[in-house]
């Protein structure tokens, strides 16, 4: 298979995953409510799972030094399928919360693969491009996932679970087949030294291998978008169903209008950004819209203003996605890509972890408070991304 036809064919596999793994997003609300549990449980249950995924990123980035990222993603788009049909009958709070943990441990590893493959395989000249059509099928295939998903949920909210647990068994397949390997030749692995690569505190403490002051810096503002998104997000969905009592498939149109918004944004503005301006500079503009949309959100005076400055909240994460994703791989040194990859996934989970377990908690204080902490959060990292700017400005004068 050509060069440019595997590519192809690996995207359209992430767009099946980013589309499939949507699928139960929408109807979580109501499977708490369904249950009866607690509210605080849409951000828990997020949480726990997103807190294996943290744990367990740089241990699948180090892993894919000794193994192939398509070897990978059959492993992890299966774990992950599993954990949602157990989570599809989990009936209590604490097998939601396990089955969430196991879906962690797999999740981690697909996001990882994603982010080596292409760093591994794609020529220098199209790695920052391909970095970019991987964050933006993300966002928007995520979001037109939030759409099916809601659809089914209408039908059935089994239902959405099932369908989302057969379409990742068989995008592990399709991945398999059409990735090429990229695992390193003559490098084997023993048991031994996968008992010690599996402990993912030895793989942070590793971090100190290429960890500079810049580096943290770019982490710490990947850290603070993820929470203010993340936050954002789960409180959005669950006010959706709760104050405005709104189903499924109202939530999955509004995503799919934030997907097709991030869609028109990734495809032009970020590219431009990417290739035209001073991305450390860009990367302020961009969280401070977002700092500015979640403001609007606190102040709005009706549904529909609440929902377009909700939107361009969405969107501006969205593009400042792939521009960060950029930054941090341009920096990284050739020999260390997949182990700063995994720690670039690693802190994203860290930051969602926050965003999802403060969002639910505050929640039960006040429905809107979550949306005040997305805008308090988002100016914190305004101001992570100029002390990245100035930092890098004066480094360069050094």
């Amino acid at each position: 298979m050509k060069y440019k036809t595997r590519f192809l064919a690996f995207f359209v596999c992430m767009i099946i995953f980013n589309l499939a793994a949507n699928f139960a997003h929408p109807v979580t609300p109501t499977v708490i409510q369904d249950l009866n549990l607690h509210d605080y449980m849409f951000g828990v249950a997020l949480a726990v799972m997103l807190m294996t995924n943290f744990l367990m990123s740089p241990f699948w980035g180090k892993i894919n030094n000794y193994i192939s990222s398509k070897l990978s993603l059959l492993i992890c788009c299966c774990g992950y399928g599993i954990a949602q049909v157990w989570f599809a009958y989990a009936t209590t709070e604490l097998m939601i919360i396990l089955a969430r943990m196991f879906a962690g441990l797999f999740t981690g590893g697909v996001f990882v693969s994603f982010l080596t493959y292409i760093v591994n395989v794609s020529k220098p000249e199209d790695q920052a491009k391909y970095l970019t059509y991987s964050a933006t099928i993300q966002s928007v295939a995520s979001a037109f996932g939030y759409m099916i998903g809601g659809f089914i949920g209408e039908y059935s909210v089994k239902a959405a679970f099932m369908v989302q647990a057969v379409t990742l068994f068989a995008v592990a397949v399709l991945f398999y087949l059409v990735c090429q390997s990229d695992a390193p030749e003559g490098v084997k692995i023993s048991g031994k030294q996968l008992a010690k690569e599996a402990n993912p505190f030895q793989a942070f403490m590793d971090s100190r291998k290429f960890m500079t002051i810049a580096f943290a810096m770019l982490f710490a503002v990947n850290i603070l978008i993820n929470f203010g998104n993340t936050g954002f997000d789960q409180a959005f969905n669950y006010y959706l169903k709760d104050q405005l009592s709104l189903t499924s498939s109202y939530n999955g149109i509004i995503k799919a209008a934030v997907g097709l918004v991030s869609f028109v944004s990734n495809m032009t503005l970020c590219i431009w950004i990417i290739n035209k301006t001073n991305t450390k500079k860009s990367m302020v503009v961009l969280v401070g819209v977002c700092t500015l949309s979640a403001i609007g959100t606190l102040i709005s005076p009706n549904i529909g203003l609440f929902i377009a400055f909700s939107v361009l909240v969405y969107a501006g994460y969205s593009v400042s996605l792939p521009v960060l994703q950029d930054m941090v791989a341009k920096m990284a040194d050739p020999a260390q890509k997949n182990l700063v990859m995994g720690f670039y996934n690693a802190t994203k989970s860290l930051g969602s972890i926050a965003g999802s377990l403060t969002a639910g908690f505050i929640y039960s204080v006040n429905a809107k408070l979550p949306f005040a902490c997305t805008a308090v959060i988002y100016g914190v990292g305004v101001l992570a991304a100029v002390g990245y700017m100035c930092y890098k400005n004066n480094d360069s004068r050094a």
